[in-house]
């Protein structure tokens, strides 16, 4: 067998060529193949990697050129980080002085504070459209999630990267606008205002208010009218912290929302 090349059988009787490397005594699996030639290609590919000094931005270069590698996308980044700085992860991480970059793909990449780096080192990040989620303990979860960004949230309106680069990730490029579902902020008239929004048939507006808190409080208030007749809509009520039981409920009980929602179902053909 060629050098870094072990003979492997799956269940069903099919003949696999797994390659591998090792590095300061750590095993490296760089994947199945169904030849021993591409197997050991693959094997020389990651010894060239590993020794050479060719950039990481190179590599990026060749596959975005569409240049022909034994090796997949991911699996060169891994490799060129350890060569760079010592460390095997295994997502497609690289390394910086004060934070690290994801490589999605050869066009797409994501940057992080190093805080997030366990995380993300186990954790692989996922795309559906533009919606960007990692698995976690069986659920689908939102990167945007761990900033205390919305479901639903939309970015310009609720949230917005600071720089202006959406691949930015670090906690200081992202500022939450609306911290609360169904609120959003407008100037008018030249004084902040919060307004209520509520989704049944079309949005409905809930009322104005003078503070975020207010507005998402008023929010749950709607929701709860709308149960009461028979709306069957699952909303996401929401959670206002630094209030007590007794604050949220004044709070609750004095808040006017709109007739449109007091009334909804009355009246109507």
């Amino acid at each position: 067998m060629k050098s870094g090349v072990y003979l492997n059988q799956k269940k069903d009787g099919t003949t696999l060529y797994r390659a591998s490397i090792t590095v300061k005594d750590k095993h490296i699996s760089l994947g199945s193949y169904k030849t021993e030639a591409f197997a050991h290609s693959a094997y020389l590919r990651a010894k060239q990697i590993l020794s050479c000094k060719k950039t990481l931005r190179a590599y990026i270069n060749e596959f975005q050129d569409g240049k022909k590698s034994a090796l997949p996308f991911e699996k060169v980044i891994m490799l060129v980080n350890l060569r760079d700085n010592g460390v095997y992860i295994k997502t497609p991480i690289y390394l910086e002085k004060h934070s690290f970059t994801y490589y999605y793909s050869p066009e797409q990449h994501f940057i992080f504070d190093v805080d997030d780096l366990f995380y993300y080192s186990n954790h692989k990040i996922m795309k559906r459209g533009s919606h960007l989620f990692v698995a976690d303990y069986g659920m689908q979860v939102s990167i945007l999630s761990r900033y205390g960004v919305k479901p639903f949230a939309v970015p310009g309106r609720d949230y917005i990267f600071v720089n202006g680069d959406e691949s930015d990730f670090r906690y200081g490029n992202i500022e939450i606008i609306n911290h609360y579902n169904g609120v959003a902020k407008e100037i008018i008239k030249g004084r902040e205002r919060y307004t209520a929004k509520i989704h049944v048939n079309g949005d409905i507006i809930i009322g104005r208010y003078n503070t975020e808190v207010e507005a998402a409080v008023a929010y749950n208030k709607a929701i709860s009218l709308l149960k009461q007749k028979g709306v069957e809509i699952e909303y996401r009520e929401n959670y206002i912290e630094g209030l007590s039981e007794l604050e949220y409920v004044a709070m609750y009980n004095r808040l006017r929302i709109s007739s449109k929602i007091r009334f909804f179902g009355e009246n109507q053909d």
